[in-house]
This record gives C-alpha cells, sequence and structure tokens, in this order.
C-alpha cells in the first residue's frame, strides 16, 4: 500500500473526466487500498480517484456517521433519485485549509 500524490487546483488533471471501472480486480483492490491510506494520511475522510490522478469512478469514504465506523468503497456511483437538500461545511483536499458550506443532497 502506498500514499499517493494528491493533486490540487488549478491542475488541470482535475478536470479529466472519470471512466466507469469496467472490472474490479486485483489492481482496483490495491488502487482502493493506496485511495484509503491517503486520505488517512491527509487527514480526509472521503476521496475521489480523480483527486489522485487515478480517472476511474472510485470514491473511498471514511463513514463515521450515527455511531458507526466503516470504510466505504463506491465503484461507479451514480445518483438514482434526489430527496431535499441540506447544508454543511466541506472541505476537499485538492484545496488544501479551504472550507465552504455546500448544498448537499439528504438522500
Amino acid at each position: 500500500m502506498a500514499v499517493l500524490q494528491v493533486l490540487h487546483i488549478p491542475d488541470e488533471r482535475l478536470r479529466k473526466v472519470a471512466e466507469p471501472v469496467k472490472e474490479v480486480n486485483a489492481e482496483i483492490q490495491r488502487i482502493v487500498d493506496d485511495m484509503f491510506d491517503t486520505m488517512y494520511a491527509e487527514e480526509g475522510i472521503g476521496l475521489a480517484a480523480t483527486r489522485v490522478d487515478i480517472h476511474q469512478r472510485i470514491i473511498v469514504i471514511d463513514d463515521v456517521s450515527e455511531n458507526r465506523e466503516e470504510q466505504l468503497v463506491l465503484i461507479n456511483p451514480e445518483m438514482l433519485e434526489k430527496d431535499g437538500e441540506t447544508g454543511i461545511e466541506e472541505g476537499c483536499l485538492s484545496i488544501p485549509e479551504q472550507r465552504a458550506r455546500c448544498r448537499v443532497r439528504k438522500k
């Protein structure tokens, strides 16, 4: 496992569209493991593969909500339904030391 370099704005690679994962295999598992290592090293709670110059539809999340502690891996995620909005403060590893209030979907 390895800690990957996080891209920072205005790096143009952050604009590249991620491709769907075609097969979950040992290489994808290695990427996921490296992404978790990177996320924890950067003290983040979530990380999209594009942020580490891997342009595949992979997201890792450290979910500590509702008294749970679990690692979530999203492969080829899709928004199927929208239900309401709420405001939360968020940060981004590609924009260090900056936080902003964002509108997000409740579900």
